[in-house]
């Protein structure tokens, strides 16, 4: 029997080094692991393969760096995931070779979202990244020779000594290479990391910028053409009818269930969540053992997933539909940002308006119970 999820997500952590900002779970180097980690990995998918619903829609890898992964290892775990509509791989431009292209792309893989972050080498350098501007754009030429049609790539705003001028630059750039996708998000550096003892004073300087820096690049990217089909994210509109959003995504904001396979992956079906452990010794253990990893579960309650629905759903472009989340709205508060001119409530569904998108997570904290 199996279950219903259709959409798959695993976490491949190796990294060549730990960028100062992230706060992923990661593994630096250990490549004498990446065999035993594709091991385990598929060890758990056998485990879990009762909670995912006879066809997947979508498979997503990430990290770490999924690319920084031993090429042989990462396409026999490829070749060894269940058939998908829609494969992403995340990967960092200066793994991004012709060889490697091209095996991606013949081991099924139909989406590739790089880690651009920044095209100004004096950023790139406070990021802690190793590619620079010409990884970047040598990674999306080999991508194309290879036959994707589907790349995204992310970018970051909000980094310490970052200018208005310096955004404007990275978008053009960005655009430049035509991606069909692009990500785009502020800084967020964790309390506490030795990147925010580094920075604080910058990082509290570039928070105030921060609106002004995201309506910029709404205005810029819907400009170019882009469909602004989620708060941090938007994708090109394809003359052949293609859906260019990161479906994957998508069904995380719908609130959708999905298994997650590797250290510090998240799952969430139906009214369970559980974090297996971040530990990759421990997890590599387990599974050799053929025993599940360690893990974190938190039972959901029925208004739990109603709030979650209302608040992941209104990050998106088109109206939620209310049938069974009403009690998770406060009427008046509702009330409150309708007579402000930033939801509209339709009844059966719900929306921001475009003012409202701008303001987002305080307008939805006012809307919710």
């Amino acid at each position: 029997m199996t279950g219903g999820a259709h959409h798959l997500y695993v976490h491949l952590p190796f990294c060549a080094h730990r960028c100062g900002y992230c706060d992923f779970v990661t593994a630096v180097g250990r490549r004498e692991q990446h065999a035993a980690y594709v091991d385990a990995l598929l060890r758990e998918l056998e485990l879990e393969q009762v909670q995912l619903a006879g066809e997947i829609e979508t498979i997503f890898l990430g990290g770490g760096t999924p690319t920084f992964t031993a090429l042989p290892e990462l396409i026999r775990l490829l070749e060894a995931l269940p058939a998908a509509e829609e494969i992403t791989v995340e990967a960092n431009p200066e793994t991004v070779t012709a060889e490697l292209a091209s095996h991606l792309r013949r081991a099924g893989v139909t989406r590739v979202s790089l880690g651009a972050q920044t095209f100004r080498p004096k950023l790139l350098q406070v990021l802690e990244r190793v590619a620079g501007p010409g990884d970047v754009r040598r990674a999306v030429h080999h991508l194309r020779d290879a036959g994707f049609d589907n790349i995204s790539l992310d970018l970051i705003y909000g980094i310490p000594g970052q200018s208005t001028s310096d955004l404007e630059a990275d978008l053009g750039d960005a655009l430049a290479l035509g991606p069909e996708h692009l990500s785009c998000y502020e800084l967020e550096a964790k309390p506490g990391t030795r990147f925010t003892h580094a920075w604080g004073t910058e990082l509290a300087r570039q928070a105030d910028a921060m609106e002004d820096y995201f309506e910029r690049v709404v205005t810029r990217l819907t400009g170019a053409g882009y469909r602004w089909y989620e708060t941090a994210n938007f994708c090109r509109t394809d003359a052949d009818g293609r859906d260019l959003r990161s479906r994957h995504n998508v069904a995380y904001w719908l609130g959708r269930d999905y298994l997650g396979l590797g250290i510090g992956a998240v799952s969430t079906i139906e009214h369970r969540r559980w974090r297996n452990t971040p530990r990759l010794g421990r997890y590599l253990e387990a599974l050799a053992a053929g025993r599940a990893p360690e893990r974190e579960v938190e039972p959901l309650a029925p208004e739990v997933r109603r709030r979650e629905r209302v608040m992941l759903g209104l990050r998106l472009d088109e109206p939620l539909p209310l049938a069974g989340l009403r009690p998770a709205l406060d009427p008046a508060g509702l009330a409150r940002v309708e007579g402000l001119g930033l939801a509209v409530d339709g009844g059966e569904t719900l929306a921001l308006t475009t003012r409202g998108r701008f303001l987002g997570g305080g307008v939805t904290a006012e809307i919710l119970a």
